[in-house]
């Protein structure tokens, strides 16, 4: 018995097959090559109908216009039933039976699947008008054409879409098939992009109810976003566009955006009643041009078809483009390889119909005049690029009433073009409600009720920033700091946000429970002083922080004013040695300078040492009596004084900074010193400061825990040997609240390490995240926030800066090092070596310079006064005649005589060292 879908499949292709045979004998023409195509199409559907349709007229059509071409395509049609498998028996019965050189269709991106690897091995290509799922391109094959357009290329245009409109989140509906859920991946990354994500996805069978689809719609009802993005079979989504409207949801404040997929269908010959349902729709449609031909086209359309302003859609259009197509293709590709060859068989050794499918010789030859196949057809132009439709351009339609106005353009090459060149939207755009006002694209979540539920800790100190109490009518009344903030961030949206605070006991005193309460929904938000985490970050979305970040530690303050050594504080260690060290340099090189030529540095060793000592010391308040007459050793003076003048001024601005800043002291200043001395420290109950001090070395028996800022008062106060603590670590701005309330007995030490600072907790992907984070921008950015500081967190009025920086900044030998080199290098000749001046000095250095103006008749010598370097003073040589004899030089001696008697010229000291210098020389003659 004949199977009664073959045999009616057999039915329907007869007529296609003698019409042309009969055309072509009728005309007298040559014999033609018949090449067979094989169809296969849901015939039931009102979709197959119109598009075979569309096959016969561009056939007649073609070879109307074409009658010289020597092939003819007989096509032989099959119902694939609207079933995959249904499909797939009948492309195997073309390609096994029929012997088909190329298959056209299926209908659906479900039936493509696995006749697209049927055709893979049978070398038979299949070309699809209608399959637009990107999912088929992934299979590989060589043998797919798809003449129609990816739904991958509309992706990137309904992103364009949304970033236009500055919509963080929408809705994804689609049906439940490869048609549906082809296209979700790449549309997530598409939004992405503009920094848009998909909140939900809701999925819809094929053969949903009319209640199933009800009660899908009411949950994204009582949802925050209302931005939805449909995909889906036109069938389909006409009934949800019903039920959306039945139940409110396309009144103002919503939003719907219509694939390519969807949008063809509206106002086409099927589906032309369903336009008034569309009020406010956006929709994507790819741009089919105006021609002469497609006007012809549409004449015959309303013709057939019986209906004023019937249109075919679009895929009625690339059916006739396909066929067009493939049968230009044909004539180009040689006939002579028209035949099969049963290798498959061969191979795989079985009488099964897959195992004795054949393998057409044709099929590659045809694939590949195929893709060289370029004209301008009804839907525009066809032309082949890896092996499907060319991209095109997408037209953005608004739906209004029973009219459609295009708004709107979007191309891969120019992105979206506005049919208004005044405005950076879309438009002007009239949305559902008849609303010409933009969406902002949510809503507060509702289950009936538009009530904003926040979740506050209820906090056992540092009340300041939550204090949560309770009304005669038991109505949560929580105040402090971070309610303040919230508050104020709200009074600035451009919107009203009505909420209700609700309480909640944190278990352990952590807040994790908390924010997971946020991404369990039980709350909306919540609020209080809660950490910004990484960890947190994964189930929720925080506003910007509205605090100072960085942890910090706190500790004690001790009196520094009775330390017996404080005036050395104000210089290093170094700088001390180095200095004294310099003066005794200093005053070896004035004496090597000056003792060959100045008898005030000559006289016994004890007599020489204590001169050049204290001449170099008393320069530190330039007391310095002796004259100095060596050119080169004053200049060495001259210098040092500077030096010296630069060292005493530094030390008095140093000594009163110490003296009028720092009087009080922390009592210890860095982290390592507590660990090492295992000194115990505090850190506030449930918070993550735990972990923090742990990965820093801290031992369990180091840590103790406190709920307030009298509770750390309390543990710092008693230290470490009263079973209390000797610093505690926290978030700065809890260490703010201590110091408010304790002032000067406490400090808050640098370095501070890194955190995140407070903010407030809402879902993922939530709208209000970004627009309270502006909020709280504005919020610091006037002086709203520091009144807000100051009414919970105001300082004592004899309280300092908090922040305390440990003093590190002692003058050390770097300080001065370039004055001391300067000082050191002026007496040194760099072409000598070292140890030739050593030389030179000790067989030199007692020995007298009789050569010096100083031991000559004009000069003025062996005179010296406290005034000698500040008042000038006239003196007068005696005249004393030389001695004859050489060898008498060593026995003359220097009388000074003054005009003018001075005191301390006569004192007997004065006298006592002159005779022993005198006795001296004689000695050393």
């Amino acid at each position: 018995m004949m199977n009664p879908t073959k045999a009616n499949n057999i039915f329907l292709g007869v007529p296609f097959i003698w019409g042309f045979m009969l055309m072509n004998v009728g005309l007298g023409k040559n014999p033609t090559s018949e090449i067979k195509i094989g169809i296969v199409l849901d015939l039931q559907t009102p979709f197959s109908k119109i598009c075979l349709t569309s096959i016969n007229m561009s056939l007649s059509d073609f070879y109307e216009n074409h009658s010289n071409y020597t092939t003819r395509i007989a096509i032989h049609v099959r119902d694939s039933l609207e079933d995959a498998v249904q499909a797939s028996a009948a492309a195997l019965d073309l390609i096994k039976n029929e012997k088909v050189s190329a298959i056209i269709g299926p209908r659906s991106s479900l039936q493509a699947e696995f006749m697209i690897r049927l055709a893979n091995k049978s070398q038979v290509p299949v070309i699809t008008f209608s399959a637009t799922s990107p999912l088929l391109t992934s299979t590989k094959t060589p043998y797919f054409v798809r003449a129609t357009l990816n739904d991958l290329l509309q992706v990137r245009a309904i992103a364009a879409i949304v970033k236009s409109f500055e919509w963080r989140s929408v809705v994804a509906i689609y049906v439940d098939n490869e048609f549906g859920e082809g296209i979700m991946p790449y549309l997530a990354d598409a939004l992405q992009d503009v920094h848009t994500c998909v909140t939900i996805r809701s999925v819809i069978s094929l053969e949903a109810s009319n209640d199933q689809i009800t009660n899908q719609l009411y949950k994204l009802m009582t949802m925050q976003t209302r931005v939805f993005v449909a995909h889906m079979p036109p069938n389909l989504g006409f009934r949800v566009i019903q039920k959306a409207r039945d139940i409110g949801m396309m009144g103002e404040g919503y939003v719907w955006i219509f694939t390519d997929g969807m949008t063809n269908w509206i106002g086409s010959t099927e589906h032309g009643s369903n336009l008034e349902n569309m009020q406010g729709v956006l929709g994507l449609r790819s741009r089919i041009p105006n021609s002469k031909e497609l006007g012809n086209f549409s004449l015959r359309w309303e013709k057939i078809f019986g209906q004023a302003n019937a249109k075919p859609n679009v895929f009625a259009l690339r059916a006739y483009d396909s066929i067009t197509a493939l049968a230009v293709a044909v004539e180009k590709t040689n006939t002579k390889n028209l035949r099969y060859d049963n290798l498959i068989s061969a191979f795989l050794n079985n009488t099964t119909d897959l195992g004795t499918l054949g393998v057409s010789r044709y099929g590659p030859s045809l694939l590949k005049s195929l893709s060289d196949v370029d004209f301008n057809g009804l839907a525009g132009k066809f032309k082949l690029v890896n092996m499907e439709l060319e991209p095109s351009t997408f037209d953005i339609i608004n739906f209004i009433g029973k009219e459609e106005r295009i708004v709107g353009s979007w191309t891969q090459s120019n992105g979206l073009v506005n049919e208004n060149p005044t405005s950076e939207r879309l438009g002007p755009v009239i949305w559902p409600g008849k609303s010409t006002v933009i969406p902002r694209g949510w809503e507060i979540p509702t289950d009936g009720k538009k009530v904003f539920k926040v979740g506050v800790p209820l906090k056992r100190g540092f009340l300041g920033f939550v204090d949560v109490k309770q009304d005669p009518r038991k109505a949560t009344i929580p105040t402090g700091y971070s309610i303040e903030v919230f508050e104020a961030a709200l009074k600035r949206l451009p919107y009203s946000v009505i909420h209700r605070y609700v309480t909640f006991d944190t278990p352990n005193h952590s807040y994790d429970t908390l924010v997971e309460q946020v991404h369990n929904g039980m709350f909306d938000a919540a609020v209080g002083d809660i950490t910004i985490r990484a960890n947190r970050f994964v189930s929720v979305d925080f506003t910007l922080p509205y605090t100072e970040s960085g942890v910090f530690m706190l500790v004690p303050m001790k009196d520094n004013e009775n330390n017996t050594w404080f005036f050395l504080l104000p210089w290093s260690l170094e700088l001390w040695v180095t200095t004294a060290c310099f003066f005794i340099f200093i005053g070896f090189i004035v004496w090597i300078l000056e003792h060959r030529v100045n008898t005030d540095f000559r006289g016994p060793p004890h007599h020489q040492i204590g001169t050049s000592f204290w001449f170099s010391f008393s320069t530190i308040n330039f007391a310095h009596r002796e004259k100095v007459v060596s050119n080169l050793a004053r200049f060495v003076v001259i210098v040092w004084c500077f030096v010296v003048l630069v060292l005493t001024q530094s030390y008095t601005a140093n000594l009163t900074s110490f003296l009028t800043v720092q009087r009080l002291k922390p009592e210890v200043t860095t982290v390592n010193e507590l660990i090492e001395n295992k000194e115990i420290v505090g850190y506030q109950n449930g918070s993550f400061v735990l972990k923090f001090l742990i990965n820093k070395g801290f031992q369990g028996y180091q840590l103790k825990p406190y709920n307030s800022a009298e509770e750390c008062h309390n543990l710092l106060i008693n230290g470490t040997s009263k079973g209390g603590i000797a610093a505690a670590f926290d978030e700065v701005a809890y260490l703010k609240v201590i110091i408010s309330q304790y002032c000067n007995k406490y400090a808050i030490v640098e370095p501070s390490f890194k955190s995140s600072g407070f903010g407030f907790v809402f879902p993922k992907n939530s709208p209000l995240t970004d627009d309270v984070s502006r909020a709280i921008l504005e919020v610091i950015e006037n002086d709203e926030m520091q009144q807000i500081e100051n009414k919970w967190f105001s300082k004592k009025s004899n309280c300092s800066d908090p922040t305390f920086i440990p003093s590190h900044n002692r003058l050390s030998v770097n300080s001065f090092w370039g004055l001391f080199l300067i000082e050191h290098t002026l007496y040194e000749d760099s072409e000598i070596s070292f140890w030739r001046k050593l030389t030179i000095l000790v067989r030199s250095f007692d020995e007298k310079d009789i050569k010096s103006h100083m031991f000559k008749d004009s000069a003025v010598h062996n005179v010296s006064s406290p005034s000698t370097q500040c008042t000038p003073r006239s003196s007068t040589m005696q005249n004393i005649p030389w001695p004859q004899n050489p060898s008498q030089n060593m026995e003359f001696e220097l009388r000074r005589v003054s005009p003018v008697p001075s005191e301390e010229f006569s004192t007997p000291q004065l006298e006592q060292d002159e005779d022993e210098e005198a006795n001296t020389l004689r000695e050393v003659e």
